[in-house]
């Protein structure tokens, strides 16, 4: 049985899809991890008025968390 070739070009091409969709996935949830970490040293640093200096790492740490979490390549709808 020979094989079709457009298929395998197909497959490889969702194949490589999938990677991309994950590797962006993870960027993005490193990038979340690095927010984090500078929200903790500003936490440490600012000791007292931490909650008026760090507002805006802490906000933008809230909304990566919302985003960026890791998905796979498959999209359930429930």
């Amino acid at each position: 049985m020979p094989i079709d070739e457009a298929r395998v070009s197909e497959y490889k091409a969702r194949l490589a899809e999938r990677e991309q969709i994950l590797r962006e996935s993870w960027i993005r949830t490193m990038e979340a991890k690095l927010v984090r970490d500078q929200l903790d040293h500003c936490y440490q640093s600012e000791g007292v008025n931490h909650l008026e200096s760090c507002k805006d790492l802490r906000e933008r740490y809230l909304d990566m968390l919302k985003e960026n979490r890791v998905k796979g390549y498959k999209n359930i709808d429930v």
